[in-house]
């Protein structure tokens, strides 16, 4: 039986390949917000490969709106098996020229997000006594980045929610999991030049950037196994070991 998924930020980057990928065998909901031409160009290019895939609009930081979106899904489809919460947005600035509210829009979209889409969704899943939850993390999670401290602390988070409710969960058979991804190629990384690109490339093991199929992989993987939660699984190259 196909998995029902839904996948937040979806639009671009990671999230853009990851529900290209996951509609190829599931049912999947590619959540976006600002990104409408993004949106349509992903479900008009699976349409011509008779891929279906449902697009739908929701702020994920806006409570109103994501429980909305929840209850469109469980009225088609009746019930929600995978989450992935991918949306986030970066910044590149020094600690002491970040304001209030620039603070507050990073923890609303990469944090708090994940608190409110989970919430609303796992009361399908704890009702199902099944469900998958992946949260999209980043390697600055685990070590930290300077001019990126919004962004780190927001990161981090997501690795501190993961870890609890996997415990919390379990109980339910409800596995939770994080991905912190190292530098992969995405329109998230144009604020780094080619010469700062190609010297992160020589702090790299396997000396390249990830793609994002690669962290797709690792989603697909997960979805397979059943006895994988409360991990931060690092796809970096071998960066910050």
């Amino acid at each position: 039986m196909k998995k029902v998924i839904l996948v937040t930020g979806a639009s671009r980057g990671i999230g853009n390949n990851i529900a290209r990928k996951l509609a190829q065998k599931n049912i999947v909901i590619a959540n976006y917000n600002k990104s409408k031409s993004e949106a349509e160009k992903l479900k008009e290019d699976l349409n011509k490969e008779n891929i279906n895939i449902d697009i739908i609009k929701a702020d994920v930081s806006n409570r109103v709106e994501v429980r909305e979106m929840v209850e469109q899904i469980l009225e088609k489809y009746g019930r929600i098996d995978v989450l992935i919460n991918n949306a986030g947005i970066s910044q590149y600035k020094l600690f002491t020229e970040i304001t209030d509210d620039e603070w507050d829009n990073i923890m609303n979209i990469n944090l708090n997000s994940n608190f409110i889409v989970t919430q609303e969704v796992v009361k399908n899943m704890i009702a199902n006594k099944n469900g998958l939850i992946i949260n999209i993390s980043s390697i600055w999670g685990l070590t930290g980045a300077a001019m990126e401290v919004a962004y780190s602390t927001s990161k981090a988070g997501i690795i501190g929610l993961t870890k609890s409710l996997a415990k919390e969960l379990g109980p339910s058979n409800i596995r939770v999991n994080a991905i912190a991804p190292g530098i992969i190629d995405t329109s998230m990384n144009n604020k780094f030049s080619e010469k700062e690109i190609n010297a992160i490339k020589e702090e790299i093991p396997l000396e390249r950037i990830g793609n994002p199929v690669e962290v797709t992989k690792c989603i697909e993987w997960l979805l397979e196994d059943n006895y994988t939660t409360g991990q931060v699984i690092s796809i970096n190259g071998g960066w910050n070991i």
